[in-house]
């Protein structure tokens, strides 16, 4: 897998906590940010919203609203989802 470079900025204070927290558990900031990272992607991948909409890549507008509308009246247990389906749009 490539490995690629991204700037992002933090405030001075949220630095020098991840630096503390890396030297107790003797890692780089990166290899704790990557965890982070990681543990709260996977996190938003079960969110039901995600679940619902992650194959719907080009949707316009007026679908966008007609998805969320639809999301925002289902109960937990319509929002289990058994199956997943692809669609190929063109």
């Amino acid at each position: 897998m490539a490995v690629k470079a991204m700037n992002f900025k933090l405030d001075e204070n949220r630095i020098l906590d991840i630096k503390t927290v890396a030297s107790v558990f003797n890692m780089t900031v990166t290899d704790v940010i990557t965890e982070a990272l990681s543990e709260y992607v996977k996190k938003m991948k079960q969110d039901p919203f995600y679940r619902l909409t992650v194959n719907v890549e080009n949707a316009s507008a007026e679908e966008t609203e007609e998805i969320l509308n639809e999301i925002e009246g289902l109960s937990d247990d319509d929002l289990q989802i058994s199956t997943v389906r692809r669609f190929a749009t063109e």
